[in-house]
């Protein structure tokens, strides 16, 4: 057995059995991350060596307190981890370390996890390419020229690459899709509020973002789901969970599937990318699942509208002390201060307009989730970029006006909150990995993950063309 290839559910159900002791597989793993992260920068804030193994060692001497019971994890550098730093890739909090857990932290400890480090993120988690000027670039495992995506990109890296077996990512504007598909792995933006997020901050129109499972397989991703998710007091508009595990295997249904492509050429998309979607989808009619091309819903334009005017206020109220500063504010990334200033200059009105669109969008999906169990985009339109890039300037002959541009085709589930999971789709011709998002209505996750079972238990793309590093 690989251990570092293996499944986290298949490692918990080896350690419970004493066919491998905890040690063991601290040790693989720390052995995997020495081998492999030098290349690609994926886990950051590593803890000691000795007394991670010397961690390993005692736990084993411990009651097991849940699945996750031995098994190393790196939490995303947006998310607090007791005693670790929460760098956020800025240099603002270059050496801010955490006094406590964070609520999905907690959880996972409390299911028995070791947390070993951190794994990248952009600069405060914006844009889709995780690059910083504290940890420097992420870089994807099946071209070491490329970008890994983001912002959970260290998080999908250290899985194609076998230096975690489950991460947690996050996902305002693809955070947990994107990456997932560039590095062939699963990564499921939850319902928003199933997984709960109390915060000292505003709670009630902060609904862009929202916390996630990745991993290998979609029966991992639900078990870490089942980890993560559940409501919580101190946050409204939460809501709790049925566990998703239990029946991951039960896809009692033909499944209705709506493919959005390129939203009527409303998304540019690089050559070859709606070729290997589209590949997908003709591999899942070959399942008897139904297939259908929908033209675009919603006007494209006004979606991207209500969605920067909502990210822009949101990150400019949350950000305010910061940019209000001339001393931190000098420290703040160039997307950051558009951001900011964008939020600044928006009207009452021009808010309300925003919200107004996306109301209407949720109304639009409610009809749409009639005809269709799952609504399907490409996880990007484009392949993975040059790394050296801060993020690219066109898709073909479209130009792109903001730096996050190229990543509209994330906007339609973020933006109302919808359940989103990135399945993998395959490889175009240069060999980089592609995703297709398949979008289901107000907590369907527990069908979307029936779904990606099935499709997973056709095509194993993680398993059958791992990225070869060593």
């Amino acid at each position: 057995m690989d251990l570092t290839q293996t499944s986290a559910l298949d490692l918990s159900r080896a350690i419970a059995a004493k066919d491998i002791s905890v040690s063991e597989l601290m040790q693989a793993t720390l052995a995997r991350i020495e081998s492999v992260n030098p290349q690609v920068n994926a886990v950051v804030s590593l803890r000691d060596r000795d007394a991670l193994m010397a961690e390993a060692r005692a736990v084993e001497n411990k009651v097991p307190s849940g699945w996750l019971y031995g098994i190393p994890m790196a939490i995303k550098d947006l998310v607090n981890v007791t005693g670790l730093p929460t760098s956020f890739g800025s240099p603002l909090h270059r050496d801010t370390v955490a006094i406590q857990d964070d609520l999905t932290v907690a959880r996972l400890r409390e299911a028995g996890a070791i947390f070993i480090g951190k794994t990248n993120t952009p600069e405060f988690g914006l844009g889709s390419h995780t690059v910083n000027p504290v940890h420097g670039a992420t870089r994807n495992p099946y071209d070491l020229s490329r970008s890994a995506g983001g912002s959970s990109g260290g998080a999908a890296v250290a899985l194609a690459t076998g230096m975690l077996s489950v991460a947690d990512g996050s996902d305002m504007m693809g955070s947990l899709r994107n990456p997932a598909g560039w590095n062939n792995v699963y990564g499921l933006r939850p319902t928003w509020g199933l997984v709960a997020e109390p915060s000292e901050r505003e709670a009630y129109i902060n609904q862009l973002s929202t916390d996630g499972p990745m991993a290998r397989t979609p029966s991992d991703l639900a078990a870490l789901l089942d980890t993560m998710a559940g409501a919580d007091p101190r946050a409204p508009q939460t809501l709790s969970h049925e566990p998703a595990l239990p029946n991951i295997d039960g896809l009692g249904q033909t499944p209705r599937i709506g493919w959005l492509g390129d939203w009527s050429g409303a998304f540019p998309m690089e050559q070859g990318v709606l070729d290997c979607c589209e590949a997908a989808l003709s591999q899942m009619a070959e399942l008897s699942w139904h297939i259908e091309p929908v033209a675009a819903p919603f006007p494209a334009e006004q979606l991207w509208i209500s969605w920067t005017r909502m990210r822009s206020y949101i990150k400019a109220m949350n950000m305010a002390p910061e940019y209000e500063d001339p001393a931190r504010r000098a420290h703040l990334g160039s997307a950051m201060v558009w951001e900011i200033e964008e939020g600044l200059r928006l009207t009452t009105a021009e808010i309300w307009d925003a919200s107004l669109i996306r109301s209407n969008w949720y109304r639009r999906c409610a009809a749409l989730f009639k005809r269709y169990d799952i609504l399907a985009l490409p996880s990007a339109q484009m392949w993975p970029f040059a790394v050296e890039l801060p993020h690219p300037s066109n898709i073909g002959a479209r130009m792109m006006d903001t730096y996050h541009r190229w990543m509209e085709v994330v906007i339609p589930a973020g933006l109302i909150g919808l359940p989103a999971i990135s399945v993998p789709a395959g490889f175009g011709d240069a060999g980089l990995p592609m995703g297709v998002q398949l979008i289901g209505a107000p907590r369907s996750d527990p069908f979307l993950l029936k779904v990606a079972q099935r499709w997973h238990s056709a095509t194993e793309w993680p398993q059958r063309k791992p990225a070869m590093l060593s």
